[in-house]
This record gives structure tokens, C-alpha cells and sequence, in this order.
């Protein structure tokens, strides 16, 4: 593979976002507990990283599947508020095995008006990932989402790594407008996948709440807003010259915590502050990027 490390460069796309905005939003809330790694769902080992930073090997572990819970059963509704008080239209990265376990929320997604893309079936990288399980577990998630939600996703995007064969899959399995298998750009960008053009949204892994865990570079809820707020500052100012799409992750277990929450309602209450933005589902960018900025 021949890796782009020019992208735009100096000749950035000519296109507006809807209503003549500059800046695109694009809200993506991770759904994954359920389909984390788990002795208990017969995996072959569990989860390490939640509130805390440990592996329990050769038993389930009660403990990592007790904070996973939390997220399904008292974060997403407490995300879900602040973000119709705010009236912010959202993507769900949803792995298929957790909305197999809750389609009660795949459902109430749908009809909040909000975008499910699948992440894969477990929340699992696929990097390494021999040819023909890919091909298969694509297949399962799509048809999961399918069957649970109602609706086929139209965009994937693999946890962490994708494998050399993912958008390849992607194209052949059909049925994708994206992927956002990258972290290399703030626009959406075509590459040539199987001699035809493919769209990339990209993801970004900075203004994102799983800085609360880790090496904890977030603490504070104030944290996490003020770094979402400069970055936001700085693109809509260079927004003024030529589009920018800006991507905020979260997760239900993470930012749906009492603790922090109130970080992602003062986000979004300096960025409705601002006009000329577009909070949009991933879905609507990439049907706008492909209807007014074709591939040549």
C-alpha cells in the first residue's frame, strides 16, 4: 500500500456544506459494551481497559463487565438528553454483538433520528485478521445491524486498526457510502479501492473521551471541554478560507458518567454559539461530499 502524505495539500476541495456552513460536526457515539472481549460470552480472553487498567486471566471478569454495563444502562440515556437539549443529530459506531444485546436502543436510536454505522461485530481491531473470517464477520455484523435496527449501515469503521484487506471487503461486500478507517485528514477524501473511488470520512482519536481512560490525559469534565473547545475555535477559523469537518468521539461508559457529562453539554453549548455550522450524522456529510464534490 502507498501511503498519501500530501492529501489536499495546497488545493483544497471547493465545496460548501449545506445552508452555506463552514464547519461540519460530526458527533459519533460509541456503542460497544457488550461486544468487548469477555471469558463470559466465550471469547478467548477478557477486556483490560476500563475504569481501571487490568486483565483477569482464566475467569470472567465481573468487575470490567459490571462498568461496561453502565454504559447501556444508565450513560446512553443521560447522553441522549444533552444531546436532544442541544438538538445534535448523531452517528452510533455500534458493534453489531452489543446492539444484539440491547435492540431496544438500536430502535430508540433510529427513531431519535440518529445514524447507526457498524463497528465491526466484536469490538475487536482487525488488523492481522485472516482473509475469509473478515469477509464472514463483515457479513454477520451487516446483517445484524439489519436485522436488529431495521436498516443496513452505511458506514463502518473498524476499532482501532483495520487490516490490509478491510476496504477491499467493504467495496466487495457492497453496500457502504464510507469508511472511517483513518485519522489523516479533517475532510472527507476518495481513495481508489478495486479501480473504483471510495469515500473516507476520517475519525480522529484526540477530541475523544476515552482520554478519561488511559493514561487519564482527561480528568475533569472541564478538561475534555476545553479541549474540544480549542480545536473547534481553531478549525472554525480556518474553516473561514475552505471546508472542515471536525469529529468528537464518545462513549456511553465514558462521557455518560455523572462526573463528566457536563463536559460534553458545555461543548456543545459554545459551538451553538457559532453560526455557519453544520452538525450532521456521518452518514448526510458523506452523501453531501459525494453529490457536490465527485470523484475526477
Amino acid at each position: 500500500m502507498t501511503r498519501d502524505f500530501l492529501g489536499y495539500g495546497d488545493n483544497p476541495p471547493c465545496v460548501s456544506w449545506p445552508g452555506g456552513a463552514r464547519l461540519a460536526i460530526s458527533v459519533v457515539l460509541n456503542i460497544e459494551e457488550g461486544a468487548e472481549l469477555a471469558l463470559s460470552a466465550g471469547d478467548e480472553r477478557n477486556e483490560a481497559m476500563h475504569e481501571v487498567s487490568q486483565e483477569v486471566w482464566g475467569a470472567p471478569d465481573l468487575c470490567m463487565e459490571s462498568h461496561y454495563e453502565y454504559g447501556m444502562r444508565v450513560g446512553y440515556r443521560r447522553i441522549m438528553r444533552v444531546l436532544e437539549a442541544a438538538g445534535v443529530p448523531v452517528t452510533l459506531n455500534a458493534c453489531a454483538r452489543a446492539l444484539e444485546g440491547v435492540p431496544w436502543l438500536a430502535r430508540d436510536a433510529i427513531a431519535r433520528g440518529h445514524e447507526i454505522c457498524c463497528h465491526g461485530w466484536r469490538w475487536e481491531p482487525h488488523a492481522g485478521m485472516e482473509e475469509a473470517h473478515e469477509r464472514a464477520t463483515i457479513a454477520r455484523a451487516v446483517e445484524s445491524i439489519r436485522r436488529v435496527a431495521g436498516v443496513a449501515p452505511v458506514g463502518w469503521h473498524t476499532k482501532s486498526s483495520a487490516s490490509v484487506n478491510t476496504r477491499r471487503l467493504l467495496v466487495e461486500h457492497g453496500g457502504f457510502l464510507y469508511d472511517s478507517d483513518a485519522y489523516n485528514d479533517d475532510v472527507p477524501y476518495y481513495v481508489e479501492v478495486a479501480g473504483k473511488p471510495h469515500l473516507v470520512v476520517p475519525y480522529c482519536f484526540d477530541n475523544n473521551d476515552m482520554r478519561f481512560h488511559g493514561d487519564r490525559e482527561f480528568v475533569h469534565a472541564a478538561d475534555f471541554a476545553q479541549y474540544v473547545i480549542d480545536a473547534f475555535d481553531w478549525m472554525y477559523r480556518e474553516a473561514a478560507e475552505a471546508p472542515k469537518m471536525m469529529s468528537i468521539g464518545l462513549h456511553l461508559r465514558i462521557i455518560g458518567r455523572a462526573g463528566r457529562i457536563a463536559g460534553l453539554e458545555q461543548t456543545l453549548h459554545h459551538m451553538r454559539q457559532f453560526s455557519g455550522v453544520w452538525f450532521a450524522r456521518r452518514d448526510a456529510i458523506a452523501r453531501h461530499w459525494i453529490e457536490h464534490c465527485p470523484p475526477c
